[in-house]
């Protein structure tokens, strides 16, 4: 029989057979080496990630306790002075009417504005003021008083209450009541200073540090019907009992019951109105001026406890 023998083309065929099979072997080889690989590095930072949460847990549970104690002995702290401040304060009014004849009303405003600032300085204590949040109450002051001067034509329809109510709500009790305080005495510069500018200082401090106080309720801070509520009740009750006493401490001598019963009454129309316009400015700019404000808060980590 004749063997038959292969051809140049055929043999070159076989040869990039066998070569095509060996790079497929190896090729399949190296997958398998780099799955284990990956696998064991997967299993590895399963690991790491399950130790590393664990020592979160433990450093969150040793350290949680420790801040809300300090955080808490710091609010109560600070709640101390605030009520010691309202004390200080009524204290320096009657001084000024009793044995200054209420006629040093400017070093009354003065004492007044030294004292609201004793509680603003301690909430930067354990830490250092930033000029943004200075920036921040000194413009919402100055649109308090802006918006004063904007309705002056207009008894008693301001919308100072309001921004002030705001403003103890965003930034807290303490800086409610400055803000309140500083915004009645900026804006009596232009509408006129007198025995009157301290006892609104004292009425609008009151309202944005109780706004401030209500203000850890989540309810409170974002419905406005609560909002709105508190400015109602605050507004007739608290700067209006204020200044209907004030008037009758002010201008007379030889005070009688019948005398605040009539100042009272005189004032419950001045009253509505002033309520009134509180209602209708935190029932328009609450929302949107405490929106913006936390985000300016979260933004630029302002005011934070």
């Amino acid at each position: 029989m004749a063997i038959q023998e292969s051809t140049p083309r055929e043999v070159r065929k076989e040869e990039q057979n066998i070569e095509e099979g060996n790079a497929k072997r190896n090729i399949d080889s190296s997958q398998k080496k780099s799955n284990k690989k990956g696998n064991q590095i997967t299993t590895s930072n399963i690991q790491i990630n399950i130790y590393t949460n664990i020592d979160k847990v433990e450093l969150t549970n040793k350290i949680m306790p420790q801040y809300k104690e300090k955080t808490t002995a710091k609010h109560k702290l600070i709640s101390l002075i605030g009520f010691l401040m309202i004390l200080m304060i009524g204290l320096t009014i009657y001084m000024g009417v009793a044995f200054l004849d209420d006629r040093k009303y400017n070093f009354i405003s003065l004492l007044i504005m030294v004292e609201t600032l004793l509680p603003f300085m301690m909430l930067f204590e354990s830490r250092r003021p930033r000029t943004r949040e200075v920036v921040l109450i000194s413009s919402l002051c100055a649109i308090g008083v802006v918006g004063r001067m904007a309705f002056f034509m207009v008894p008693q329809f301001k919308p100072m209450v309001a921004i002030v109510i705001i403003s103890g709500v965003c930034l807290g009790a303490e800086s409610g009541f400055l803000i309140g305080a500083m915004t009645s005495f900026a804006s009596n510069i232009f509408f006129g200073q007198g025995p009157w500018t301290p006892w609104q200082m004292f009425a609008c401090g009151i309202i944005g540090f109780l706004a401030g106080k209500l203000s850890r309720c989540e309810k409170f801070k974002r419905n406005k019907v609560w909002l709105c509520t508190f400015g109602a009740l605050t507004t007739f009750c608290i700067y209006g009992g204020i200044m209907n006493a004030a008037t009758v401490i002010m201008w007379q001598e030889k005070l009688n019951k019948a005398m605040f019963v009539a100042a009272y009454i005189q004032g419950i129309p001045f009253d509505l109105i002033h309520m009134v316009a509180t209602i209708i400015f935190l029932s328009l700019l609450g929302e949107t001026m405490i929106g913006k404000i936390e985000r300016i808060k979260i933004k630029y980590g302002m005011l934070q406890q």
